[in-house]
């Protein structure tokens, strides 16, 4: 019996030792890997082979352990393919947390589907594991290898795969031929994280126990902060066009040739176009009645096809079908310039709103989105295309203030897009409301807005008068049994100026005790929210759209009341902003309330989130700001 249960301990010994080796066991995670973890990396390892100028083998071996239902998303089983890209293999095997075998995946097991977000016309096709466990935690061994004619994208190496997601163990391999001009580079790696081994034709990268990013508000976007090292080669490949760059330059002036023959536009739009802005001479107004035009004439598609990715679609079958990607309707822009004599460049970036740059000091396949530049003054004027509603020359938070990729016939250049100021982001509220002996409150004011805070209402001018109605009850949350009265929108692209024209009552605003009526002083514009604390904050503060706010607001006070109490003119002043308040009694009845909001961008040290809380919870405190009445 004894000599049963020394076996049975042996055997169990040995088990649970090769399933650790293997990371088969969830039990041995460490806890700090745990610690806000929804998913661990056991063992995420690629290797990429390129045995030439047109092709690339990319193999993985990923070993996940999913903790629970949040964490399936990391499983990263899946793969895209298109014309030129295939899949050889893809298979795996789940286990439960004791690294027992559970299921058995083949490619078949998997799912296929388009690749949507948006696209109307693709071919590129996403296969994926659709997989319900009975119970977590649970580890998966995932297995896969595709082949690649495009050379040109070498997949960056993101160790940390995003929030709530930690990495026990990750390695990139590198097999390449030293004549193809292989180049890297790595970011935001502290002390010795990133451990390589460099070899004449290969190169292995590796890092350990990296801990679960929680998400944290005000933080920058995880490119500015996780580590991750970029992968280029001087000369490379890409859907049957072969390329050759060492400096932006040079890549400049090979994407050029892409954009080659695609401007032609047909002589009867020629001749249109040419008559629409036949009594303009400035180029801008030129450009402007263009951008018009193209708004009026097509609308947005995503187009994947082949190429289609990197290289837009003719001038001429924009102006024939009506519509067209990013690419497509920043070429056709730029072809009808080309027409009436302005010049504009192609401008290749990444559309976001959280801002992220073209790498200036690493030359490489980047970007996801296509702007058009035209040269203006010292700078440019940037038109997005793909919007039939944005006026001329406006960018908003998805394209300002990042480094895109200029396209010109004489090489690439790198510049940074137009930046917002603060107060150039500014909201001007003007109005008027009359405290009522019963505590209710009627009003109106008028609301101008300009630079990135136009970019967030200019949108709310098409809804419905319901929408409307819903939107402003959540803008004026501090006040119960809001009734909108009227909401009249006024959108002046020329100036890129939206002002709402707004009347409003409700009952029961001011708080009744006894004979006195106590209300908050800032009825229209409360800057409430104040930052979640954190016990241990791990990154940075970013504050990536500052902006200016001022109000003047007339408030009638109900006759027979005096004022009893009233908060002080206050100034606050801090690195993050200043703050200012004024209470001006113009007659016992009638206070003017005047208040100045200016929030600064910019990157600050983690030590500085609780100061900026604490200038957020005195905002806070002072737009909420009470006012007593007493009854005479």
């Amino acid at each position: 019996m004894i000599l049963r249960f020394s076996y049975t301990l042996l055997f169990l010994l040995v088990f649970l030792s090769v399933a650790a080796q293997d990371n088969l066991l969830a039990l041995t995670i460490p806890k700090e890997l745990k610690e806000n973890a929804n998913a661990v990396i056991r063992l995420s390892q690629n290797d990429i082979i390129i045995t030439s100028r047109k092709s690339m083998t990319i193999k993985d071996r990923r070993v996940v352990t999913v903790l629970n239902e949040k964490g399936l998303g990391n499983m990263g089983a899946s793969e895209y393919y298109d014309k030129s890209t295939k899949i050889r293999s893809m298979e795996g095997v789940i286990y439960d947390v004791l690294g027992n075998e559970i299921k058995k995946l083949k490619r078949k097991d998997f799912k296929e589907s388009a690749v949507s977000e948006g696209s109307v016309i693709t071919d590129n096709r996403m296969v994926y594991l659709d997989y319900t466990p009975v119970q977590y935690p649970f580890t998966i061994v995932y297995t896969s290898e595709k082949e690649t004619s495009n050379t040109a994208f070498i997949p960056g190496w993101y160790p940390s795969e995003g929030l709530y997601v930690s990495v026990e163990k990750a390695v990139r391999s590198i097999t390449y031929l030293p004549e193809l001009g292989f180049r890297y580079k790595s970011y935001n790696f502290t002390g010795d994280a990133l451990k390589k081994e460099e070899k004449a034709n290969s190169i292995i990268f590796t890092c350990d126990n990296i801990m679960a990013l929680r998400g944290e508000e005000y933080s920058p976007s995880l490119g500015k902060i996780t580590p991750h090292v970029l992968f280029g080669l001087d000369k490379f490949h890409l859907e049957g066009y072969n390329g050759e760059a060492s400096d932006w330059a040079s890549f400049g002036k090979w994407y050029n040739t892409l954009l080659e023959g695609t401007d032609e536009l047909p002589i009867e739009t020629v001749a249109k176009i040419k008559a629409l802005v036949q009594n303009e001479t400035d180029p801008l107004r030129k450009a402007k009645l263009v951008y018009e035009y193209v708004q009026g004439k097509t609308r947005y598609i995503s187009i994947q096809l082949g190429i289609g990715g990197w290289k837009p679609m003719l001038a001429k079958d924009v102006d024939r079908l009506g519509y067209g990607d990013c690419k497509a309707l920043t070429n056709y822009t730029r072809a009808l310039l080309k027409a009436v004599g302005v010049d504009s460049y192609y401008a290749v970036i990444y559309g976001d709103r959280n801002k992220r740059d073209i790498r200036e000091d690493f030359v490489s396949m980047q970007g996801n989105h296509v702007i058009l530049a035209i040269p203006h003054e010292e700078g440019y004027k940037w038109l997005e295309g793909t919007s039939q509603s944005l006026p001329f020359g406006f960018q908003g938070d998805f394209t300002d203030n990042r480094m895109a990729l200029l396209v010109k016939p004489t090489g690439g250049e790198v510049v940074r897009t137009h930046v917002y100021t603060e107060k150039g982001n500014s909201q001007f509220t003007n109005g008027s409301y009359a405290i009522l002996e019963s505590g209710a409150i009627a009003g109106n004011m008028k609301i101008v807005s300009r630079g990135t805070q136009y970019d967030t209402k200019y949108v709310i001018e098409s809804r419905s008068r319901e929408d409307l109605d819903k939107f402003y009850k959540s803008g004026f949350d501090n006040i119960n049994n809001l009734k909108i009265k009227k909401a009249g929108l006024s959108n002046n692209k020329d100036l890129q100026e939206f002002t709402e024209d707004i009347a409003l009552e409700a009952e029961g605003y001011c708080n009744k005790s006894g004979n006195k009526l106590i209300f908050a002083v800032n009825a229209f514009n409360q800057y409430s929210h104040i930052p979640q604390r954190y016990r241990s904050r791990q990154n940075q503060l970013e504050i990536a759209h500052g902006f200016y706010d001022t109000d003047e607001v007339a408030i009638d006070l109900p006759k027979g009341f005096t004022v009893e109490a009233r908060p002080d003119n206050i100034t606050i002043t801090d690195k993050f902003g200043e703050y200012r308040t004024e209470y001006v009694m113009v007659s016992p009845e009638k206070m003017i309330y005047k208040r100045s909001l200016l929030i600064n961008n910019g990157l600050y040290e983690i030590a500085d989130y609780e100061k900026f809380r604490d200038f957020r919870e005195k905002i806070a405190r002072n737009d909420n700001a009470k006012i007593v009445l007493v009854k005479n």
